[in-house]
């Protein structure tokens, strides 16, 4: 199986060029005959769109520009990040998964960070749910940044049987290291590599880059194997495509080695968390 991830810089509140930068890039993987083309969080819209949320949502369903990468997956699966309206006037930082020319699964990001530089919940409903889909490559589950710092819901993927753990992000750089990295690169490698290696399954993360209202995304997405192996890392700030191959008889191996799925009892964290929430309440 061959994976791209796109690590883009999109154009802030511009649909079409966007768009147009999607098609290109999907092109691009397929004749490199890749079999899924990961983007970053809400590569269709730009990451601070703030009041220009409502005009940038869409419903995937109906809007002309979506059904065009609808019909692009046909041929390739796809992973996007878009602003998602639900009803009228709810609105969502969602992904979705894109195959044989359907819409699979659509992610709503549950955790939204709001304070500092970040003003989510100011303008986006929070998504309720964690759950995996069934894909040729196997069952997968889908993240929107910074729920992948929630291992809560890294469990609930992998109580969810997950092959193939995706997230796409659109994660600020802050401070510097000695080699040049961001500090806060390390934060997001170091969940890979745990939730990869407990979860005995790819991980795979897409990051954007370049520069909106002062903020400079840190790209460095990367992809983890079953056992928690490194297998690519993008570089940081600058925008590239990275393919890697991943081999799908590797989670086989690493759970025959590695027995938490096997031993996983989800209705013991079910009672505990039930006992927990019960005396919050109280």
């Amino acid at each position: 199986m061959k994976v791209a991830l796109a690590q883009i810089s999109p154009h802030l509140g511009d649909l079409r060029k966007n768009l147009d930068l999607h098609l290109e890039t999907i092109e691009k993987v397929r004749r490199r005959k890749a079999h899924l083309v990961i983007f970053p969080e809400l590569s269709l819209t730009g990451y601070t769109l703030m009041d220009l949320v409502p005009e940038a949502a869409l419903d995937p369903a109906r809007h002309p520009a979506f059904q065009k990468l609808v019909a692009a997956s046909r041929t390739i699966d796809i992973v996007l990040g878009f602003v998602e309206e639900r009803g009228k006037g709810l609105f969502y930082n969602s992904a979705a998964y894109l195959s044989g020319g359907r819409i699979i699964h659509v992610h709503r990001k549950a955790f939204l960070p709001t304070g500092g530089m970040f003003e989510e919940a100011k303008f986006f409903a929070a998504g309720k749910n964690f759950r995996t889909f069934a894909t040729s490559f196997g069952k997968a589950g889908l993240m929107v940044c910074r729920d992948f710092l929630s291992y809560g819901a890294g469990y609930l993927l992998f109580a969810g049987g997950a092959d193939l753990i995706i997230v796409i992000s659109a994660a600020p750089g802050r401070g510097m290291t000695a080699g040049d990295a961001f500090a806060t690169s390390r934060m997001w490698e170091l969940m890979g590599e745990a939730v990869s290696f407990f979860s005995t399954a790819f991980v795979v993360y897409c990051n954007r880059v370049g520069f909106e209202d002062g903020k400079a995304f840190a790209g460095g997405s990367f992809i983890f194997d079953p056992s928690g192996r490194r297998l690519v890392k993008a570089p940081e700030a600058e925008e590239d495509l990275v393919l890697a191959d991943l081999r799908i008889e590797d989670i086989r191996s690493a759970r025959k080695r590695w027995t938490f799925m096997r031993d996983d009892r989800p209705e013991v964290i079910l009672h505990s968390l039930q006992r927990i929430v019960g005396n919050h309440e109280d």
